[in-house]
């Protein structure tokens, strides 16, 4: 597969779901793929190094790396209702854990809190969300793969966990409960859909191969759309055991009109929050062609 595009993307379910067609040989006319598996966070160094022709990586890492990189219009992560939360453990007596001030996020002053990347979305909406939250600042970040976040704040591990994807679903089952949810805050502030996952191309690859990659990305969404079951058994494969149910709840949370195509809400989402975390000093500031295709 040596003129196969390198690309790489997460195993979950939204993800596989999205690329099962293209990846398989099944998008007439679309580049052939040599495919690997990596968690955001190291995508996103991937993208940093200048690695692989085609990654999906977390928007927040755009500022930098597109000059590299063109961000394309399709085949990410947007979305309502889908943003990351806030995890603390529950208490099992009815006592606020130490450190916690009882029924407000003020109470995360000072404590642990562990996060998936320090080059994630989620991270950056926690970051803006805390700035206005959490007065006196957190204490220590940890970052760890994002499936072991829950088990870590449920064995007391660390204060709190900012977790992403299915948690949104199971983490009742670890029995902690959600102290905030971070979309909510940005979609409440600023009307906008939550950006959370993108699809980077060098743009050394020419317009003409980008116009193709964007074109292979979203027929290859809309043929998942159309026969949800030829995807089922590359999703189940690489979903880490994960309840067909809980990943079918993923792809219908995550893969929306915005994988289609970002359109105008899309782009003014990306431009915001990135435009908000470089005016806090949290990103470098954008170019104002920064995220133009092609």
């Amino acid at each position: 597969m040596s003129d196969a595009l390198q690309i790489a993307y997460s195993p979950c379910p939204n993800d596989t779901f999205v690329f099962d067609a293209w990846a398989h040989g099944r998008v007439p006319g679309a580049p052939a793929l040599d495919v690997t598996f990596a968690d955001i966070d190291i995508t996103n160094g991937m993208a940093e190094r200048g690695e692989l022709d085609v990654l999906k990586v977390s928007y927040a890492v755009l500022p930098w790396v597109l000059d590299e990189y063109a961000l394309l219009p399709c085949g990410g992560a947007l979305g309502r209702g889908c943003g990351p939360l806030v995890l603390t453990k529950e208490p099992g007596t009815g006592a606020t854990p130490p450190g916690f001030a009882a029924g407000g996020s003020g109470g995360l002053t000072g404590l642990t809190v562990a996060v998936p990347s320090e080059r994630s979305t989620a991270y950056l909406l926690f970051r803006l969300w805390a700035a206005e939250a959490v007065p006196g600042g957190v204490g220590e970040v940890v970052v760890m793969p994002f499936h072991e976040i829950m088990p870590a704040v449920r064995d007391g591990k660390v204060d709190a966990g900012l977790v992403i994807h299915e948690a949104r679903f199971t983490y009742q089952r670890y029995g902690l409960h959600c102290l905030a949810d971070m979309g909510e805050h940005w979609e409440s502030t600023t009307g906008l859909p939550i950006p959370l996952g993108a699809i980077i191309a060098k743009r050394s690859l020419g317009a003409e191969t980008l116009k193709l990659l964007a074109e292979s990305a979203r027929t290859s969404v809309r043929m998942a759309w159309d026969d949800p079951e030829a995807s089922r058994p590359y999703v189940l494969e690489h979903a880490q055991e994960m309840d067909p149910a809980v990943a079918d709840q993923h792809i219908g949370l995550y893969v929306n009109e915005f994988t289609a195509d970002l359109g105008a809400d899309g782009y003014a989402a990306v431009r915001g929050l990135l435009t908000r975390a470089a005016a806090e000093g949290l990103v470098p500031p954008l170019g104002p062609d920064a995220l133009s295709f092609g």
